[in-house]
C-alpha cells in the first residue's frame, strides 16, 4: 500500500475561523478515512457549514490547515479540487434545461476531462436515468437533490461533502436519499462528511460522527460507541449528554 493510500482522505487540523472578534469554527480537529459516512452533527448556527466551505475553498480559515489526501487545500487547491463532490446549500440548476443539459454544462465548466459517457453513468447511478431528459422545472426537491448528487459525482470524487442534504425533502425524497449514500459508500467507496442539526435522521446512516457546538468540537468517533460510551439510543440524546458532559 503507498503512503498516500494510508493518509486520512480528509484532515482539519487545529482550523479556526474568525470573523472581526466573533470566533465562528474554534481550533476544530477531524479526520476521516475512506468509505466513511461522517455525520458532521449540532444545532443551526454551531459552525458546520462555515467548516463545510473552507474545506471547499469558498472562505479561508483565519488560522490551521486543511488536507485532502494529505494534500493542502490552500497551497494544492486545484489538485485537491479534482478529489471533492460538493453540494453545500440547496443544488442550483437552470430550471429550463433538461437534467442531461445541466450536466453536459457543467462537464464543459469542470477543470477534469470528463468523458460524456459519464453523464449517463451518473444519471443511471442516482436513478434519473428515465428523466434525464426532463426540465429540471418538473423535479420534486428530492429529485434536485439527486442531480446535485449527479453532478458531484461527475469527476469520480474520493470524497463528497454534504450540507443539510434532507432539509425540505419529503419523507420518501429522504430514504432515497439515504439509500443513495450508503450505496456509493458501499459499491463506490466513496467517503461522505455529512452536516445536518436533523439528528435523529442520521441515526442509521453514520458510521462515525463529530458533534459541534458554538464552533467547537465536543466528541467524535464510533457512533456506536458513543451511544454506548454515553448509555443513550440515538444520536439526538448523544448530543445532549455530550453538551452535559462538555458543561462539566
Amino acid at each position: 500500500m503507498s503512503e498516500n493510500k494510508k493518509l486520512p482522505v480528509l484532515e482539519l487540523k487545529d482550523v479556526t475561523k474568525q470573523i472581526k472578534k466573533k470566533v465562528i469554527v474554534n481550533h476544530l480537529n477531524l479526520s476521516l478515512q475512506q468509505g466513511d459516512i461522517y455525520g458532521f452533527l449540532g444545532p443551526n448556527g454551531a459552525g458546520k457549514t462555515t467548516t463545510l466551505r473552507m474545506i471547499a475553498r469558498l472562505v479561508f480559515p483565519t488560522s490551521g490547515e486543511i488536507f485532502i489526501h494529505g494534500c493542502s487545500v490552500s497551497r494544492e487547491y486545484r489538485k485537491v479540487m479534482s478529489y471533492i463532490g460538493c453540494i453545500i446549500e440547496n443544488p442550483v440548476f437552470y430550471l429550463n434545461m433538461t437534467a442531461r443539459q445541466n450536466l453536459k454544462l457543467s462537464a464543459k465548466l469542470s477543470d477534469k476531462q470528463i468523458d460524456p459517457s459519464r453523464i449517463d453513468e451518473v444519471l443511471d447511478i442516482v436513478h434519473l436515468e428515465d428523466v434525464k431528459d426532463d426540465k429540471v422545472k418538473t423535479f420534486s426537491l428530492g429529485m434536485k437533490q439527486r442531480l446535485g448528487f449527479a453532478n458531484a459525482l461527475l469527476c469520480h470524487p474520493s470524497i463528497i461533502i454534504l450540507d443539510e442534504p434532507t432539509n425540505g425533502v419529503d419523507p420518501m425524497g429522504l430514504v432515497e436519499i439515504k439509500e443513495l449514500i450508503k450505496q456509493l459508500s458501499e459499491q463506490e467507496n466513496i467517503t461522505f462528511l455529512i452536516s445536518s442539526h436533523m439528528l435523529r435522521e442520521m441515526q442509521d446512516l453514520c458510521n462515525r460522527v463529530a458533534i459541534i457546538q458554538n464552533g467547537s468540537l465536543i466528541e467524535t468517533g464510533a457512533a456506536d460507541d458513543l451511544l454506548k460510551k454515553y448509555a443513550v439510543d440515538n444520536l439526538e440524546e448523544l448530543f445532549f449528554a455530550c453538551v452535559k458532559e462538555a458543561r462539566r
